[in-house]
């Protein structure tokens, strides 16, 4: 694992010290958002403790954030990206998913990934393109799942 990484603009600041994260924030964000209603605040220390994680940073306050799932050699998928409402439209987004593609474990990923319904164009700004090739992605969805108490 490589030691944790800053990047700096203007007053706002990208870390991926995972022990600066605000888990109460990102926690309530999540269960609201439309990807992860009602998720439970273990199952988001466990996914954060299990990814290479990124807190978007106004001072000490946290104002937004994104994971990349990876195994740190060949595929990573980039998840739960979020600026709080406020601060939106700013360009805040795509410099966290631009600092995400900076960051050299997910630079020498073979494929890094993800399912957006939200923000298509963001991404597209950032690199990513959209496969749209029949029988390619595969994929089981348990969109309820937090909502119906199933997880373990």
């Amino acid at each position: 694992m490589s030691h944790h990484l800053i990047w700096r603009r203007d007053e706002f600041l990208i870390d991926t010290d995972p022990d600066r994260l605000d888990i109460p924030l990102i926690h309530d964000v999540l269960t609201h958002s439309s990807w992860s209603p009602g998720i439970d605040l273990n199952t988001v220390r466990t996914a954060i403790a299990n990814s290479l994680c990124f807190g978007l940073y106004r001072g000490k306050q946290q104002i937004g954030f994104a994971r990349v799932v990876t195994d740190h050699a060949t595929f990573g998928y980039l998840c739960d990206v979020f600026v709080v409402d406020d601060l939106r439209g700013q360009g805040l987004g795509r410099w966290l998913i631009e600092s995400c593609n900076q960051h050299p474990t997910v630079q020498k990923l073979r494929r890094v990934m993800l399912t957006t319904s939200t923000a298509p164009w963001l991404y597209a700004r950032c690199g990513f393109e959209a496969i749209n090739r029949g029988d390619f992605v595969w994929h089981i969805s348990r969109p309820d799942i937090y909502r119906n108490g199933s997880q373990a």
